[in-house]
């Protein structure tokens, strides 16, 4: 009898040494439980022709059609070796045809199956010969119907075949033989969600939900599993984060409230401008949470130039009123030196306190930094022990063993997902008790998204700008097109300097002989996905060393990039902050927090190389003063290219959130958030975060409801099952230290 394998068995035993070490090591698929929740992505129908039309923007991928054989040729060739044979198989489905090429010794089997009116599955890699798409040597599964009498071919006809996502060394038609071995396992599976949430939602118990995905019969059964599978990677999910939070209400926590005539309301006095509606009401959301006694947990999103980072410091005032310490930790030195120079600069006076000129409601503003030398750190060091220094900005440098607060009471995170969860809670863990939290993104997040990503925190938005920000202006230069296009940029960067202003010119790479670690690799990777090979990316050295001798010779031209000396970054940035550098070439080292208003300009290069979210920070660097902002995108890719539909979209649009929803749409979910929430990411299959809105927040409202009534869950045994093997130790970590 052939062996059926246990729920948690590695799959060794039951299919082979060979196949289990591609589904691990290329699909990681590890056990019969994995393989259950390796869903087909798609189906195709034996009777009805499936779609080649899409083949076109999948060029180098892996991919499997079901198709009719339209015509087959077997030709013979001279080539250096002598005589040989090669089969040309043209395949349709209706909407389109491609070429099958077979050569040599490979074209005899095809050459008897592949008939013309023949129907199979075909699994190849995509790739392009004489301008035409083709497969070369695909593997090929034929769809024979032998059956008799005219019932069982209707059936057979309409039967669904399951396209599973696969790799080169498995098709999709081998992972359904593996996923057959272990679908009786499917009747032991433990159902998580309770009886009575899945009668009041009308859905179908787990195994046949499994059963119904992996072997439908009608579509009408694929929407049933489909249905209820969202509702369990959603609902474990929201459990485990409604888990956390109903833990963090329950810490203990100082309360922090402003002091009346203290350091909060002078600094308000001294404000030459009145806070937005926006910023007052977030703000009141923030004092409120930092009032009570047990820890705040917020995430405040703001679109580009909301006046974040006000917000931020009025809430770090009031919490140093209270007698306590406030921390922000910025990802990079410069985004750090830029908050600790704009902070106190906000400030003036009051950040001086204890010094001579200082005021006596003042605190001291340090800085903390890798970088920083001996004597300075030391310093630093001792007026956080000792608690003369109210605020502190940072970077990772504040999270070392040796840096202790005399009373930490908040902590605020400056673009929460450039960090990985430790660092996040290591800082958390330097407070006497757990210290308040405010989370800050200038990348806008779609609701849902913060919903499940970022569930843990309570949600504040601030989309409107400040009075006085002006509009910016966005347009692509199609440099390979209409070349003097990108002529007239460069006159426009010279007209903004000669009318007394700034400008930026960003590129995708450094150029010092190797790859930018943070954008090279995954720029040409970009680059290669959609149109093949072809030039690196533009690079900052080159293209400063192009400007400084060709339109912009005469200006003050300068670089800035993450692999310079960080005395040598202060400098620079200090020097165009200051307006002594006119051009600022730069990486997207300068993509966040950085604030000059006198840039008026933007030049990015190969912005195509970029996401819409992530182009949409770099435009936030101008159009910060009185005068209007213009970012231009250059790009020599071809105007029907999909990067240029993303360009556009950009160019179309100042609104944050509509761009976060085109970029995750483009580039799945999750990976708009970097890696510190790869867990979450990895354990939604079936879960579409933009798509499934009202799955998301109707699983919200049960999981609260469920942990308020029950937070250890200990009468849903099936539930606390499916979280601990839904959430690996990686993601529990995410998960508990919030």
């Amino acid at each position: 009898m052939e062996h059926v394998p246990a729920l948690d068995e590695d799959l060794k035993k039951t299919l082979g040494p060979a196949t289990a070490k591609v589904l691990a090591e290329q699909l990681g698929l590890h056990t019969a439980l994995d393989l259950l929740h390796h869903y087909p992505r798609r189906y195709a129908e034996r009777g009805e022709l499936t779609s080649l039309a899409e083949l076109a923007d999948q060029i180098d991928e892996h991919v499997t059609v079901v198709a009719q054989v339209a015509d087959a040729r077997l030709l013979t060739y001279q080539g250096s070796r002598g005589g040989g044979k090669r089969l040309e198989v043209t395949i349709t489905d209706g909407s389109g045809r491609l070429q099958l090429v077979f050569f040599g010794s490979g074209v005899h089997k095809p050459h008897k199956e592949l008939l013309p009116g023949s129907r199979a599955m075909f699994a190849g890699k995509v790739g392009m010969f004489n301008h035409k798409l083709q497969l070369a040597h695909p593997a090929y599964e034929p769809l024979g119907a032998d059956a008799s009498d005219r019932d069982a071919a209707a059936a057979f006809a309409s039967q669904l075949i399951p396209i599973y996502p696969a790799c080169a060394k498995l098709e999709s038609w081998k992972i359904a033989k593996c996923v057959d071995a272990v679908l009786p396992r499917a009747q032991e599976v433990v159902d998580p969600l309770p009886p009575a949430l899945r009668g009041d939602r009308g859905l179908v118990p787990l195994t046949e939900a499994l059963l119904k995905i992996h072997r439908p019969v009608t579509k009408a059964d694929i929407e049933d599993a489909r249905g209820r599978l969202k509702w369990d990677e959603a609902f474990v999910l929201q459990v485990a984060l409604a888990r956390r939070r109903h833990a963090d209400s329950q810490l203990p926590a100082v309360p922090r409230r402003p002091t009346a005539g203290g350091l909060l309301e002078s600094f308000d006095a001294k404000l030459p401008f009145t806070l937005t509606e926006g910023q007052r009401g977030v703000s009141k959301e923030i004092f409120d949470d930092l009032a009570t006694d047990h820890p705040m947990h917020r995430l405040l999103q703001g679109e580009v130039g909301s006046g974040k980072t006000m917000v931020a410091l009025r809430a770090m005032l009031a919490v140093v009123d209270s007698g306590g310490q406030a921390a922000m930790l910025a990802p990079t030195e410069v985004l750090a030196q830029q908050h600790h120079r704009s902070i106190t600069e906000m400030m003036g006076e009051l950040a001086e306190g204890g010094m001579l000129g200082g005021s006596d409601r003042g605190t001291k503003v340090v800085l903390l930094t890798g970088s920083m030398g001996v004597p300075a750190r030391r310093q630093a060091l001792l007026d956080l022990i000792t608690g003369e220094a109210g605020l502190v900005i940072g970077t990772h440098a504040l999270i070392e063993d040796k840096v202790q607060f005399h009373d930490l009471g908040l902590v605020v995170v400056d673009e929460q997902h450039r960090f990985g969860v430790e660092q996040r809670d290591a800082l958390r863990s330097k407070g006497k008790q757990p210290p308040h939290l405010l989370v800050m993104t200038a990348t806008p997040i779609p609701r849902t998204v913060a919903m499940t990503v970022f569930g843990d925190l309570e949600t504040s938005v601030l989309d409107q700008l400040p009075a006085g920000r002006s509009p910016i202006a966005t347009h692509v230069v199609p440099a390979k097109d209409k070349p003097h296009f990108l002529a007239r940029a460069w006159e426009r960067v010279r007209e903004e300097v000669e009318n007394g202003h700034q400008a930026y010119v960003v590129c995708p790479r450094i150029g010092d002989g190797e790859d930018d670690p943070k954008n090279g690799k995954a720029a040409k990777k970009k680059a290669a996905e959609e149109d093949g090979d072809r030039r690196p990316p533009l690079a900052v050295l080159e293209i400063a060393e192009q400007l400084t001798r060709g339109p912009l010779a005469g200006l003050s031209v300068e670089v800035l990039h993450g692999r310079m000396d960080p005395a040598d970054k202060d400098d620079v940035m200090r020097r165009f902050t200051a307006g002594e550098v006119k051009v600022l070439v730069a990486t997207t080292v300068i993509e966040v927090g950085v604030n000059v208003p006198n840039s008026t300009v933007m030049v990015i290069m190969d912005a195509d190389r970029f996401g819409v979210s992530q182009l949409h920070q770099l435009r936030g660097r101008v159009g910060r003063g009185s005068a209007p902002g213009l970012c231009l995108l250059v790009s020599e890719m071809h105007e029907a290219s999909p990067a240029r539909a993303r360009l556009a979209a950009v160019a179309a649009t100042l609104d944050g959130f509509e761009l976060s929803r085109i970029d995750l749409e483009q580039r799945r979910e999750g990976d708009v958030l970097g890696q510190a929430q790869s867990g979450v990411r990895s354990s939604l299959r079936m879960l579409a975060v933009i798509e499934d809105e009202e799955v998301i927040t109707q699983a919200r409202e049960e999981a609260t409801r469920v942990v308020a009534a029950d937070p250890e869950l200990a009468g849903l045994p099936g539930l606390r099952t499916a979280l601990d093997a839904l959430l690996d130790t990686e993601r529990e970590q995410y998960l508990e230290k919030g």
